[in-house]
């Protein structure tokens, strides 16, 4: 697969884009979105083709592996694995934070990964698909730029050995995260915003995956329980939002649906980098909300 950076022109200066363009200055974020009205095709952004490094919303793209799987017969989504404590992915949800061991299924497993962005169940997940497969199922879909290079593991003990001897604290010196792999999208698992709104139309149109699985991926999407990036920009009772958040150092990004009563429903992809290299920057979470809804509004025809 080739990944070199496709040429790309300047960004179109749309009433849209400058909206976009501030919105990221003001929080200050280095910022790309890409939104798109999945039923009538047009659509509009900012860098939308920027490669970026995905952390954890490449979950999407393994959930989509997996359910591919299962539709294809490979799989028994009820199959349950074991869920040892020793060698477990690191992290703050879900398994990754339970004392014991339980025996889960590989549904419930991806309920985890997806609802809290749990990376122990991600990488039993992924322990069970295969990289290869995760790349199988978006080369499927035609994004020749999205691409799984290493597990959640892999990707945390990176930020282990670049980090040095200074551990975590280290992972707020300028520095040090200069050097950090994790944020390289030439080294990482890596996509566009383009790319990433286009996998969220097709699954939405039911065109990749049967329509039973398609479902359920959808279901697990509205299930995830961050309120404060693409949700926070949509505080309405009948808005419903389906998404997927990543986090590295001075990263924070989400992909989602956004789904209005009168019937549009809108792809969304933001991915930012905060100036501040703090563990808590909430203007660097919530500017993906303000800027979804820019995007949205303006495929709406809102003011």
């Amino acid at each position: 697969m080739n990944d070199a950076p496709e040429e790309r022109t300047a960004p179109a200066r749309t009433a849209v884009a400058d909206r976009i363009a501030a919105a990221f200055a003001d929080a200050g974020v280095d910022g790309v979105v890409h939104a798109v009205d999945i039923d009538r095709g047009t659509e509009t952004g900012w860098e939308a083709d920027r490669l970026v490094c995905t952390a954890s919303v490449h979950k999407l793209c393994l959930l989509l592996a997996l359910h591919r799987l299962a539709a294809a017969g490979r799989i028994d989504l009820t199959e349950r694995v074991e869920c040892p404590v020793e060698g477990r992915t690191p992290g703050g949800t879900g398994l990754a934070a339970m004392l014991d061991a339980p025996r889960m299924s590989l549904r419930d497993l991806a309920y985890l990964m997806i609802a809290v962005s749990d990376n122990a169940a991600a990488d039993l997940l992924l322990a069970r698909v295969g990289l290869e497969e995760v790349n199988r199922t978006t080369e499927a879909l035609g994004l020749r730029r999205t691409r799984a290079v290493e597990s959640f593991a892999a990707t945390q003990e990176g930020m282990r050995e670049d980090a040095g001897p200074a551990g975590a604290r280290a992972l707020t010196d300028p520095l040090v995260l200069a050097r950090l792999r994790a944020l390289d999208p030439a080294h990482g698992n890596r996509s566009t915003p383009r790319e990433l709104t286009r996998l969220l139309a097709a699954l939405w149109r039911d065109e990749f995956l049967p329509a039973a699985h398609g479902a359920a991926v959808r279901r697990l999407l509205g299930l995830q329980v961050w309120p404060h990036r693409l949700a926070s920009g949509f505080p309405f009772d009948d808005v419903q939002v389906f998404g997927k958040t990543g986090t590295l150092p001075t990263l924070r990004a989400e992909v989602g649906v956004v789904e209005y009563p009168d019937g549009g429903r809108y792809a969304v992809a933001v991915f930012t980098r905060a100036a501040d290299t703090g563990h808590v920057v909430p203007a660097a979470d919530a500017v993906i909300g303000v800027v979804g809804r820019i995007a949205v509004d303006g495929l709406r025809g809102a003011p």
